[in-house]
């Protein structure tokens, strides 16, 4: 599995009216995201909004997107957790469901320093048979994962990769140097997937796929297949479209974009709540300008 490369969606959690996830259309966005060239699917992560899903939903969602992909495309898990016992635990328990791979974060909001942050990932590392992805994203943990972190996991057998989210390109470039063909960087910000391409990324872990999954694959499939100057245009085409897409706390603007398209994603989980009108009309309008399809009161 230290193969996976391409557009991988960072899966929304569809809910219920009563605040239930929809099995059924969970299920439905698998089948879609296949048929649409998505290839990968990162289910638990920050987009399928972990942070307020129980253990029990989660392993419920895991089961149900492992069943419905049943082996058409490689499935990640998110099993971070600030907790090192916890990531390692739920790391263990996905491996065991059958995931191919484990996305696992920075200890956020308890932080630690360079030794606690390299053994935070050893734990889940040593432990679970699923190879993981470190996940650096400064911005929601409040703490990153230094290069020299990344240099010595980099070389662990069951580390297959980081998943590059602080929108640094500095930073992305003293990582980069890290790469092999056992260790690779996902672009986690889809404004420079492009750029992140250029110095070695396989793939994006990707918001926007969830509303343009085919567009993304292709995007993805030409700068992997040399043709540059048409990821870039694709990339730049849908430029101020991604930008709309984070104009609020991600994944508030891409369930609302989705529900203006009929994805039927639902509601959210509480601290998350329904965009502004304001912000609603601009992701509109950008989903627009793209050729999306949105409802017309929108």
């Amino acid at each position: 599995m230290k193969q996976i490369s391409g557009s991988i969606v960072a899966l929304v959690t569809p809910f219920n009216e009563d605040g239930s996830v929809d099995h059924g259309r969970l299920r439905a966005l698998v089948d879609w995201h296949i048929a649409n060239g998505t290839d990968a699917i990162l289910t638990l992560g920050t987009t399928g909004e972990t942070a307020s899903t129980t253990l029990e939903e989660d392993t419920e969602t895991l089961r149900t997107v492992l069943d419905q992909a049943h082996g058409r495309v490689p499935v990640i898990a998110g099993s971070g957790s600030n907790s090192s016992r916890m990531q390692m635990q739920k790391s263990v328990l996905y491996s065991e469901m059958g995931a191919d791979a484990l996305l696992c974060i920075s200890p956020y909001y308890v932080k630690t320093n360079e030794e606690g942050m390299y053994r935070h990932f050893l734990m889940s590392a040593d432990a679970a048979s699923a190879p993981i992805i470190l996940y650096n994203v400064p911005g929601r943990t409040g703490c990153k994962i230094s290069p020299e972190v990344v240099r010595r996991l980099s070389t662990h057998p069951n580390v297959m990769g980081i998943k590059e989210a602080s929108g640094d390109m500095a930073y992305a470039m003293s990582i980069a140097r890290y790469l092999s063909d056992d260790f690779c960087m996902y672009c986690g910000n889809d404004d420079i997937t492009v750029p992140l391409l250029s110095v070695g990324a396989k793939g994006v872990i990707s918001v926007w796929a969830n509303i343009m999954p085919r567009e993304v694959h292709q995007m993805v499939a030409d700068w992997m297949a040399g043709n540059h100057e048409a990821a870039l245009r694709e990339q730049l085409r849908c430029l101020d479209l991604i930008h709309a897409l984070f104009i609020e706390v991600n994944p508030i603007p891409v369930k609302e974009a989705m529900n203006l398209m009929g994805l039927h994603a639902g509601a959210f989980r509480m601290p998350m709540y329904p965009m502004t009108d304001a912000h609603r009309a601009v992701l509109a309008q950008r989903m627009r300008e793209v050729g999306l399809t949105v409802r017309e009161d929108a």
